[in-house]
Protein backbone atom coordinates (compact mmCIF):
# COMPACT_ATOMS: atom_id res chain seq x y z
CA UNK A 1 0.00 0.00 0.00
CA UNK A 2 1.44 3.36 -1.08
CA UNK A 3 0.09 6.71 0.11
CA UNK A 4 0.84 9.59 -2.25
CA UNK A 5 1.04 13.33 -1.64
CA UNK A 6 0.25 16.30 -3.86
CA UNK A 7 3.12 17.63 -5.97
CA UNK A 8 3.12 21.44 -5.70
CA UNK A 9 6.05 23.79 -6.25
CA UNK A 10 8.47 20.82 -6.41
CA UNK A 11 7.39 19.68 -2.96
CA UNK A 12 5.35 16.70 -1.79
CA UNK A 13 2.60 18.03 0.45
CA UNK A 14 -0.49 16.67 2.20
CA UNK A 15 -3.91 17.77 0.94
CA UNK A 16 -5.53 20.63 2.85
CA UNK A 17 -8.51 18.38 3.58
CA UNK A 18 -6.35 15.80 5.32
CA UNK A 19 -8.19 13.15 3.32
CA UNK A 20 -7.07 10.40 0.95
CA UNK A 21 -9.16 8.03 -1.16
CA UNK A 22 -8.50 4.51 -2.38
CA UNK A 23 -7.26 3.52 -5.83
CA UNK A 24 -8.59 0.12 -6.88
CA UNK A 25 -6.91 -2.46 -9.10
CA UNK A 26 -9.53 -3.10 -11.85
CA UNK A 27 -8.47 -6.73 -12.16
CA UNK A 28 -8.37 -7.80 -8.52
CA UNK A 29 -10.72 -5.17 -7.14
CA UNK A 30 -8.28 -4.61 -4.29
CA UNK A 31 -7.08 -1.30 -2.89
CA UNK A 32 -3.43 -0.87 -3.80
CA UNK A 33 -2.74 2.85 -3.31
CA UNK A 34 -4.15 5.91 -1.58
CA UNK A 35 -4.46 9.20 -3.41
CA UNK A 36 -4.74 12.70 -1.88
CA UNK A 37 -8.19 14.29 -2.03
CA UNK A 38 -7.45 17.88 -2.94
CA UNK A 39 -9.85 20.82 -2.69
CA UNK A 40 -10.05 24.51 -3.59
CA UNK A 41 -7.28 25.41 -1.14
CA UNK A 42 -4.92 23.01 -2.90
CA UNK A 43 -6.07 24.33 -6.29
CA UNK A 44 -5.08 27.82 -5.23
CA UNK A 45 -1.71 26.64 -3.90
CA UNK A 46 -0.92 24.87 -7.17
CA UNK A 47 -2.04 27.74 -9.40
CA UNK A 48 -0.20 30.32 -7.33
CA UNK A 49 2.98 28.25 -7.61
CA UNK A 50 2.53 27.90 -11.37
CA UNK A 51 1.82 31.64 -11.75
CA UNK A 52 4.94 32.56 -9.76
CA UNK A 53 7.07 30.24 -11.89
CA UNK A 54 5.60 31.68 -15.08
CA UNK A 55 6.47 35.24 -14.15
CA UNK A 56 9.82 34.26 -12.65
CA UNK A 57 12.26 31.40 -13.11
CA UNK A 58 10.58 29.69 -16.08
CA UNK A 59 10.21 32.85 -18.19
CA UNK A 60 13.84 33.74 -17.48
CA UNK A 61 15.04 30.59 -19.23
CA UNK A 62 15.75 30.65 -22.94
CA UNK A 63 13.57 28.59 -25.24
CA UNK A 64 16.57 26.34 -25.90
CA UNK A 65 17.02 25.70 -22.17
CA UNK A 66 13.34 24.81 -21.83
CA UNK A 67 13.68 22.45 -24.76
CA UNK A 68 16.65 20.70 -23.17
CA UNK A 69 14.61 20.07 -20.02
CA UNK A 70 11.81 18.55 -22.08
CA UNK A 71 14.34 16.30 -23.80
CA UNK A 72 15.78 15.28 -20.43
CA UNK A 73 12.30 14.35 -19.21
CA UNK A 74 11.85 12.23 -22.32
CA UNK A 75 15.04 10.27 -21.57
CA UNK A 76 13.88 9.65 -17.98
CA UNK A 77 10.51 8.40 -19.22
CA UNK A 78 12.28 5.98 -21.55
CA UNK A 79 14.51 4.84 -18.71
CA UNK A 80 11.57 4.16 -16.39
CA UNK A 81 9.03 3.12 -19.03
CA UNK A 82 8.47 -0.33 -17.57
CA UNK A 83 7.82 0.97 -14.07
CA UNK A 84 5.46 3.70 -15.32
CA UNK A 85 3.60 1.17 -17.46
CA UNK A 86 3.23 -1.26 -14.55
CA UNK A 87 1.73 1.49 -12.41
CA UNK A 88 -0.71 2.67 -15.08
CA UNK A 89 -1.72 -0.86 -16.05
CA UNK A 90 -2.49 -1.66 -12.43
CA UNK A 91 -4.43 1.58 -12.08
CA UNK A 92 -6.63 1.34 -15.21
CA UNK A 93 -6.54 -2.35 -16.19
CA UNK A 94 -5.15 -1.89 -19.69
CA UNK A 95 -2.90 -4.59 -21.09
CA UNK A 96 0.65 -4.24 -19.82
CA UNK A 97 1.96 -4.78 -23.36
CA UNK A 98 -0.17 -1.94 -24.72
CA UNK A 99 0.61 0.51 -21.92
CA UNK A 100 4.34 -0.18 -22.19
CA UNK A 101 4.22 0.68 -25.89
CA UNK A 102 2.29 3.86 -25.10
CA UNK A 103 4.76 4.99 -22.45
CA UNK A 104 7.78 4.36 -24.64
CA UNK A 105 6.16 6.32 -27.45
CA UNK A 106 5.09 9.04 -25.03
CA UNK A 107 8.77 9.93 -24.54
CA UNK A 108 8.90 10.98 -28.18
CA UNK A 109 6.38 13.77 -27.51
CA UNK A 110 8.89 15.35 -25.15
CA UNK A 111 11.69 14.89 -27.67
CA UNK A 112 9.61 16.44 -30.45
CA UNK A 113 8.41 19.44 -28.48
CA UNK A 114 11.79 19.82 -26.81
CA UNK A 115 13.29 20.23 -30.27
CA UNK A 116 10.52 22.59 -31.34
CA UNK A 117 10.78 24.92 -28.33
CA UNK A 118 13.37 27.26 -29.87
CA UNK A 119 11.92 27.11 -33.36
CA UNK A 120 8.62 28.87 -32.75
CA UNK A 121 9.14 31.92 -34.90
CA UNK A 122 7.12 35.02 -35.50
CA UNK A 123 7.01 36.95 -38.74
CA UNK A 124 7.68 40.33 -40.28
CA UNK A 125 4.62 41.59 -42.13
CA UNK A 126 5.06 43.57 -45.37
CA UNK A 127 2.65 46.14 -44.01
CA UNK A 128 0.66 48.50 -46.23
CA UNK A 129 1.33 51.60 -44.06
CA UNK A 130 4.25 54.00 -44.69
CA UNK A 131 6.67 54.85 -41.92
CA UNK A 132 6.06 51.81 -39.74
CA UNK A 133 7.54 48.35 -39.24
CA UNK A 134 5.26 45.50 -38.15
CA UNK A 135 6.11 42.12 -36.65
CA UNK A 136 4.00 39.35 -35.15
CA UNK A 137 5.31 37.59 -32.04
CA UNK A 138 3.97 34.52 -30.21
CA UNK A 139 3.99 34.49 -26.43
CA UNK A 140 2.93 31.86 -23.87
CA UNK A 141 -0.46 32.31 -22.24
CA UNK A 142 0.46 31.63 -18.61
CA UNK A 143 -0.92 28.91 -16.34
CA UNK A 144 -2.44 25.92 -18.12
CA UNK A 145 -4.68 23.38 -16.38
CA UNK A 146 -4.54 19.87 -17.84
CA UNK A 147 -7.47 17.57 -17.02
CA UNK A 148 -7.24 13.97 -18.22
CA UNK A 149 -9.44 10.83 -18.09
CA UNK A 150 -8.79 7.34 -16.75
CA UNK A 151 -8.21 5.42 -19.97
CA UNK A 152 -4.71 6.71 -20.91
CA UNK A 153 -3.64 9.03 -18.13
CA UNK A 154 0.06 9.26 -18.96
CA UNK A 155 -0.14 9.54 -22.74
CA UNK A 156 -2.99 12.06 -22.77
CA UNK A 157 -1.17 14.15 -20.18
CA UNK A 158 1.95 14.09 -22.34
CA UNK A 159 -0.03 15.45 -25.29
CA UNK A 160 -0.87 18.51 -23.20
CA UNK A 161 2.13 18.85 -20.92
CA UNK A 162 4.83 18.66 -23.59
CA UNK A 163 3.03 21.16 -25.81
CA UNK A 164 2.26 23.65 -23.05
CA UNK A 165 5.84 23.60 -21.72
CA UNK A 166 7.25 23.89 -25.23
CA UNK A 167 5.25 27.11 -25.65
CA UNK A 168 6.61 28.47 -22.35
CA UNK A 169 3.58 27.98 -20.12
CA UNK A 170 3.44 26.44 -16.66
CA UNK A 171 1.04 23.60 -15.87
CA UNK A 172 -1.22 22.18 -13.18
CA UNK A 173 -2.16 18.56 -13.98
CA UNK A 174 -5.38 17.06 -12.63
CA UNK A 175 -5.73 13.34 -13.48
CA UNK A 176 -8.90 11.29 -13.15
CA UNK A 177 -9.70 10.30 -9.58
CA UNK A 178 -9.70 6.68 -10.82
CA UNK A 179 -6.14 6.78 -12.22
CA UNK A 180 -4.00 9.35 -10.44
CA UNK A 181 -1.03 7.26 -9.37
CA UNK A 182 0.88 7.25 -12.66
CA UNK A 183 0.97 11.06 -12.78
CA UNK A 184 2.52 11.21 -9.32
CA UNK A 185 5.17 8.80 -10.56
CA UNK A 186 5.69 11.05 -13.59
CA UNK A 187 6.05 14.04 -11.24
CA UNK A 188 9.07 12.33 -9.67
CA UNK A 189 10.74 12.36 -13.08
CA UNK A 190 9.77 16.01 -13.65
CA UNK A 191 11.61 16.81 -10.44
CA UNK A 192 14.61 14.74 -11.45
CA UNK A 193 14.76 16.45 -14.84
CA UNK A 194 15.40 19.77 -13.07
CA UNK A 195 12.28 21.77 -13.86
CA UNK A 196 12.11 24.86 -11.63
CA UNK A 197 9.62 24.91 -8.74
CA UNK A 198 6.04 25.50 -9.81
CA UNK A 199 6.49 24.75 -13.51
CA UNK A 200 4.67 21.40 -13.24
CA UNK A 201 2.23 20.59 -10.44
CA UNK A 202 0.01 17.53 -9.90
CA UNK A 203 -3.15 17.55 -7.80
CA UNK A 204 -5.81 14.84 -7.55
CA UNK A 205 -9.39 14.59 -6.44
CA UNK A 206 -12.98 14.95 -7.57
CA UNK A 207 -14.32 17.30 -10.20
CA UNK A 208 -16.45 19.49 -7.95
CA UNK A 209 -13.80 19.74 -5.23
CA UNK A 210 -10.64 20.38 -7.27
CA UNK A 211 -11.48 20.39 -11.00
CA UNK A 212 -13.93 23.27 -10.96
CA UNK A 213 -11.82 25.49 -8.64
CA UNK A 214 -8.90 25.02 -11.02
CA UNK A 215 -10.99 26.01 -14.03
CA UNK A 216 -12.43 29.04 -12.24
CA UNK A 217 -9.14 30.29 -10.79
CA UNK A 218 -8.47 33.85 -12.01
CA UNK A 219 -4.80 33.13 -12.67
CA UNK A 220 -5.49 30.21 -15.01
CA UNK A 221 -5.29 31.22 -18.67
CA UNK A 222 -6.10 27.99 -20.47
CA UNK A 223 -7.82 24.65 -19.92
CA UNK A 224 -6.81 21.49 -21.82
CA UNK A 225 -9.41 18.78 -21.24
CA UNK A 226 -9.90 15.22 -22.47
CA UNK A 227 -12.99 13.29 -21.42
CA UNK A 228 -16.66 12.71 -22.10
CA UNK A 229 -18.71 15.22 -24.06
CA UNK A 230 -21.06 16.07 -21.19
CA UNK A 231 -18.17 16.80 -18.85
CA UNK A 232 -16.52 18.76 -21.67
CA UNK A 233 -19.57 20.98 -22.04
CA UNK A 234 -19.46 21.65 -18.30
CA UNK A 235 -15.78 22.60 -18.51
CA UNK A 236 -16.49 24.87 -21.49
CA UNK A 237 -19.35 26.62 -19.69
CA UNK A 238 -17.31 27.28 -16.54
CA UNK A 239 -14.29 28.50 -18.52
CA UNK A 240 -16.52 30.83 -20.54
CA UNK A 241 -17.46 32.71 -17.37
CA UNK A 242 -14.02 34.33 -17.49
CA UNK A 243 -13.30 33.93 -21.24
CA UNK A 244 -10.55 31.38 -20.69
CA UNK A 245 -9.06 29.59 -23.68
CA UNK A 246 -10.17 25.97 -23.92
CA UNK A 247 -9.31 22.85 -25.90
CA UNK A 248 -11.62 19.86 -25.61
CA UNK A 249 -10.89 16.35 -26.87
CA UNK A 250 -14.16 14.58 -26.29
CA UNK A 251 -16.09 11.52 -27.35
CA UNK A 252 -16.52 9.67 -30.60
CA UNK A 253 -18.66 7.11 -32.35
CA UNK A 254 -16.30 6.60 -35.24
CA UNK A 255 -17.29 4.74 -38.43
CA UNK A 256 -14.92 2.07 -39.72
CA UNK A 257 -16.02 1.57 -43.35
CA UNK A 258 -15.31 -1.63 -45.32
CA UNK A 259 -15.80 -1.60 -49.09
CA UNK A 260 -16.16 -4.73 -51.20
CA UNK A 261 -12.76 -4.19 -52.87
CA UNK A 262 -10.83 -4.07 -49.58
CA UNK A 263 -8.23 -6.60 -48.49
CA UNK A 264 -10.61 -8.34 -46.11
CA UNK A 265 -7.95 -10.03 -43.97
CA UNK A 266 -6.19 -6.73 -43.29
CA UNK A 267 -9.50 -4.97 -42.81
CA UNK A 268 -10.66 -7.56 -40.27
CA UNK A 269 -7.48 -7.09 -38.25
CA UNK A 270 -7.93 -3.33 -38.48
CA UNK A 271 -11.51 -3.54 -37.24
CA UNK A 272 -10.50 -5.71 -34.27
CA UNK A 273 -7.69 -3.29 -33.43
CA UNK A 274 -10.04 -0.36 -33.79
CA UNK A 275 -12.66 -1.59 -31.35
CA UNK A 276 -11.16 -4.20 -29.01
CA UNK A 277 -7.73 -2.71 -28.33
CA UNK A 278 -7.84 -1.10 -24.89
CA UNK A 279 -11.12 -2.95 -24.41
CA UNK A 280 -12.88 -0.34 -26.53
CA UNK A 281 -12.08 2.27 -23.87
CA UNK A 282 -10.69 4.87 -26.21
CA UNK A 283 -12.25 7.96 -27.74
CA UNK A 284 -11.13 6.97 -31.24
CA UNK A 285 -12.61 3.46 -31.10
CA UNK A 286 -14.13 2.31 -34.38
CA UNK A 287 -17.36 1.36 -32.65
CA UNK A 288 -19.59 1.63 -35.75
CA UNK A 289 -18.61 -0.88 -38.43
CA UNK A 290 -20.08 -0.03 -41.83
CA UNK A 291 -19.85 -3.01 -44.21
CA UNK A 292 -20.90 -3.01 -47.87
CA UNK A 293 -23.90 -5.29 -48.37
CA UNK A 294 -22.21 -7.62 -50.88
CA UNK A 295 -19.54 -8.73 -48.38
CA UNK A 296 -21.42 -8.30 -45.10
CA UNK A 297 -21.88 -11.95 -44.12
CA UNK A 298 -18.44 -13.06 -45.23
CA UNK A 299 -16.72 -10.22 -43.41
CA UNK A 300 -18.68 -10.69 -40.19
CA UNK A 301 -17.68 -14.39 -40.21
CA UNK A 302 -14.02 -13.35 -40.32
CA UNK A 303 -14.54 -11.05 -37.34
CA UNK A 304 -16.29 -13.73 -35.34
CA UNK A 305 -13.42 -16.18 -35.76
CA UNK A 306 -10.89 -13.65 -34.49
CA UNK A 307 -13.08 -12.35 -31.69
CA UNK A 308 -14.07 -15.74 -30.29
CA UNK A 309 -10.42 -16.74 -30.05
CA UNK A 310 -9.44 -13.66 -28.02
CA UNK A 311 -7.73 -14.38 -24.69
CA UNK A 312 -9.50 -12.62 -21.80
CA UNK A 313 -7.81 -12.26 -18.43
CA UNK A 314 -5.18 -10.62 -16.25
CA UNK A 315 -3.77 -7.55 -18.07
CA UNK A 316 -0.33 -8.24 -16.60
CA UNK A 317 -0.04 -11.51 -18.56
CA UNK A 318 1.71 -11.21 -21.90
CA UNK A 319 -0.78 -13.47 -23.71
CA UNK A 320 -3.88 -11.55 -22.57
CA UNK A 321 -5.71 -9.74 -25.38
CA UNK A 322 -8.75 -8.36 -23.53
CA UNK A 323 -8.42 -6.91 -20.04
CA UNK A 324 -11.01 -5.68 -17.52
CA UNK A 325 -13.09 -2.54 -17.81
CA UNK A 326 -11.23 0.17 -15.91
CA UNK A 327 -13.87 1.12 -13.36
CA UNK A 328 -16.94 -0.48 -11.82
CA UNK A 329 -19.28 2.36 -12.95
CA UNK A 330 -18.00 2.00 -16.51
CA UNK A 331 -18.44 -1.78 -16.40
CA UNK A 332 -22.07 -1.32 -15.34
CA UNK A 333 -22.61 1.26 -18.08
CA UNK A 334 -21.31 -1.10 -20.79
CA UNK A 335 -23.56 -3.90 -19.56
CA UNK A 336 -26.56 -1.54 -19.64
CA UNK A 337 -25.82 -0.63 -23.26
CA UNK A 338 -25.68 -4.30 -24.20
CA UNK A 339 -29.16 -4.72 -22.75
CA UNK A 340 -30.35 -1.59 -24.57
CA UNK A 341 -29.04 -2.93 -27.88
CA UNK A 342 -30.87 -6.22 -27.44
CA UNK A 343 -34.13 -4.43 -26.60
CA UNK A 344 -33.73 -2.21 -29.67
CA UNK A 345 -33.61 -5.29 -31.90
CA UNK A 346 -29.89 -5.60 -32.56
CA UNK A 347 -28.74 -9.22 -32.76
CA UNK A 348 -25.77 -10.28 -30.62
CA UNK A 349 -23.58 -12.79 -32.47
CA UNK A 350 -20.86 -13.13 -29.87
CA UNK A 351 -20.12 -11.83 -26.40
CA UNK A 352 -22.76 -9.80 -24.66
CA UNK A 353 -21.92 -11.21 -21.23
CA UNK A 354 -19.58 -10.53 -18.33
CA UNK A 355 -16.86 -12.91 -17.17
CA UNK A 356 -16.53 -13.96 -13.54
CA UNK A 357 -14.87 -16.74 -11.56
CA UNK A 358 -11.34 -18.10 -11.46
CA UNK A 359 -8.94 -16.05 -13.55
CA UNK A 360 -11.24 -13.03 -13.74
CA UNK A 361 -10.47 -11.34 -10.44
CA UNK A 362 -13.26 -8.98 -9.38
CA UNK A 363 -15.31 -9.91 -12.46
CA UNK A 364 -15.01 -6.53 -14.14
CA UNK A 365 -14.78 -8.14 -17.58
CA UNK A 366 -17.05 -7.71 -20.61
CA UNK A 367 -16.70 -10.24 -23.40
CA UNK A 368 -15.85 -8.67 -26.77
CA UNK A 369 -19.29 -8.17 -28.26
CA UNK A 370 -20.54 -7.91 -31.86
CA UNK A 371 -24.05 -6.78 -32.79
CA UNK A 372 -25.52 -7.07 -36.29
CA UNK A 373 -28.87 -5.89 -37.71
CA UNK A 374 -28.03 -2.48 -36.29
CA UNK A 375 -29.78 0.59 -37.65
CA UNK A 376 -27.84 3.81 -37.39
CA UNK A 377 -30.72 5.44 -35.49
CA UNK A 378 -30.38 2.99 -32.58
CA UNK A 379 -28.86 4.20 -29.33
CA UNK A 380 -26.14 1.56 -29.64
CA UNK A 381 -25.09 3.31 -32.87
CA UNK A 382 -25.53 6.90 -31.72
CA UNK A 383 -24.19 6.93 -28.16
CA UNK A 384 -20.66 6.30 -26.95
CA UNK A 385 -20.47 3.00 -25.06
CA UNK A 386 -16.74 3.16 -24.32
CA UNK A 387 -16.32 -0.59 -24.08
CA UNK A 388 -15.68 -3.69 -26.23
CA UNK A 389 -18.95 -3.44 -28.16
CA UNK A 390 -19.13 -3.29 -31.97
CA UNK A 391 -22.24 -2.28 -33.94
CA UNK A 392 -22.33 -3.59 -37.54
CA UNK A 393 -24.32 -1.58 -40.09
CA UNK A 394 -24.85 -2.42 -43.77
CA UNK A 395 -24.46 0.15 -46.55
CA UNK A 396 -25.11 0.10 -50.30
CA UNK A 397 -22.59 2.36 -52.01
CA UNK A 398 -20.19 5.27 -51.46
CA UNK A 399 -22.89 7.89 -50.95
CA UNK A 400 -24.72 5.64 -48.51
CA UNK A 401 -21.51 5.09 -46.54
CA UNK A 402 -20.89 8.83 -46.39
CA UNK A 403 -24.46 9.51 -45.28
CA UNK A 404 -24.36 6.93 -42.48
CA UNK A 405 -20.81 7.83 -41.47
CA UNK A 406 -21.76 11.49 -40.99
CA UNK A 407 -25.17 10.81 -39.42
CA UNK A 408 -23.87 11.24 -35.90
CA UNK A 409 -23.27 14.17 -33.56
CA UNK A 410 -19.63 13.18 -33.13
CA UNK A 411 -16.80 13.68 -35.60
CA UNK A 412 -13.56 12.47 -34.05
CA UNK A 413 -12.28 9.84 -36.46
CA UNK A 414 -13.14 7.43 -39.28
CA UNK A 415 -11.55 4.50 -41.08
CA UNK A 416 -11.89 3.53 -44.76
CA UNK A 417 -10.79 0.19 -46.22
CA UNK A 418 -10.53 0.07 -50.02
CA UNK A 419 -8.07 -0.49 -52.86
CA UNK A 420 -9.67 2.32 -54.86
CA UNK A 421 -7.83 5.64 -54.88
CA UNK A 422 -11.07 7.29 -55.94
CA UNK A 423 -12.92 5.94 -52.92
CA UNK A 424 -10.07 6.81 -50.58
CA UNK A 425 -9.97 10.42 -51.77
CA UNK A 426 -13.74 10.81 -51.88
CA UNK A 427 -14.36 9.43 -48.40
CA UNK A 428 -11.48 11.33 -46.81
CA UNK A 429 -12.91 14.55 -48.23
CA UNK A 430 -16.56 13.93 -47.39
CA UNK A 431 -16.38 12.38 -43.91
CA UNK A 432 -16.80 14.99 -41.20
CA UNK A 433 -14.06 13.79 -38.87
CA UNK A 434 -10.81 15.23 -37.53
CA UNK A 435 -8.85 12.11 -38.51
CA UNK A 436 -9.49 9.74 -41.42
CA UNK A 437 -7.44 6.55 -41.66
CA UNK A 438 -7.19 4.80 -45.02
CA UNK A 439 -6.40 1.08 -44.76
CA UNK A 440 -5.22 1.45 -41.16
CA UNK A 441 -6.73 2.45 -37.84
CA UNK A 442 -5.62 4.12 -34.56
CA UNK A 443 -2.35 5.55 -35.92
CA UNK A 444 -1.32 8.71 -34.06
CA UNK A 445 1.85 10.81 -33.96
CA UNK A 446 3.33 13.75 -32.11
CA UNK A 447 3.98 15.34 -35.52
CA UNK A 448 0.39 15.69 -36.71
CA UNK A 449 -2.75 17.24 -35.19
CA UNK A 450 -5.47 15.17 -33.54
CA UNK A 451 -8.94 16.38 -32.60
CA UNK A 452 -12.56 16.32 -33.64
CA UNK A 453 -15.40 17.99 -35.48
CA UNK A 454 -18.86 18.64 -34.02
CA UNK A 455 -19.44 17.30 -30.49
CA UNK A 456 -16.04 15.62 -30.48
CA UNK A 457 -14.40 18.79 -29.28
CA UNK A 458 -12.49 21.98 -29.92
CA UNK A 459 -8.88 22.50 -30.92
CA UNK A 460 -6.11 20.08 -31.82
CA UNK A 461 -3.32 18.26 -30.02
CA UNK A 462 -0.08 17.26 -31.73
CA UNK A 463 2.10 18.84 -34.37
CA UNK A 464 3.17 22.44 -34.78
CA UNK A 465 -0.48 23.52 -34.89
CA UNK A 466 -1.01 22.55 -31.27
CA UNK A 467 1.75 24.86 -29.99
CA UNK A 468 -0.02 27.88 -31.46
CA UNK A 469 -3.07 26.97 -29.37
CA UNK A 470 -0.98 27.47 -26.23
CA UNK A 471 0.27 30.91 -27.29
CA UNK A 472 -1.05 34.42 -27.87
CA UNK A 473 -0.26 36.32 -31.08
CA UNK A 474 1.01 39.86 -30.53
CA UNK A 475 1.26 42.48 -33.27
CA UNK A 476 4.07 45.01 -32.71
CA UNK A 477 4.17 48.34 -34.64
CA UNK A 478 7.43 50.33 -34.69
CA UNK A 479 7.62 53.78 -36.22
CA UNK A 480 10.44 54.28 -38.73
CA UNK A 481 9.76 57.99 -39.37
CA UNK A 482 12.14 60.60 -37.98
CA UNK A 483 9.35 63.09 -37.36
CA UNK A 484 5.94 62.56 -35.82
CA UNK A 485 3.12 62.82 -38.35
CA UNK A 486 0.26 65.31 -38.01
CA UNK A 487 -1.85 63.90 -35.11
CA UNK A 488 -5.09 65.07 -36.75
CA UNK A 489 -4.54 63.02 -39.85
CA UNK A 490 -5.29 59.31 -39.38
CA UNK A 491 -3.71 57.01 -41.90
CA UNK A 492 -5.82 53.91 -42.45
Amino acid sequence: MVRYQLYINNEWVDPASGNWFDSLDPFSGEVWAQVPQANATDADRAVQAAAAAFSGTWSELSASARGMMLHKLGTLIERDAKRLAEVESRDNGKLMSEVLGQVKYMAKYFYYYGGLADKIQGSVVPIDKPGVFNMVCYEPMGVVVSITPWNSSLLLTAWKLATALCAGNTVVCKPSEFTSVSLYELAKLVNEAGFPPGVVNVVSGYGKEIGEPLIRHPKVARIAFTGGDEAGKRVYAIAAENLKRVSLELGGKSPNIIFDDADLDKAANGVITGIFSAGGQTCMAGSRLLVQESIHDEFVDRLLKITRAAKIGNPANTDTQIGPVATRPQFEKVMRYIDIAKKEGARCLTGGKSREGDGYGAGQFVEPTIFVDVDNSMRIAQEEVFGPVLSVIKFKDEQDAIRIGNDIRFGLAAGVWTKSLHRAMLLSAKLRAGTVWINNYRSTSYATPFGGFKDSGLGREGGVEAVREYMEAKSVWISTELEMPNPFIRRY
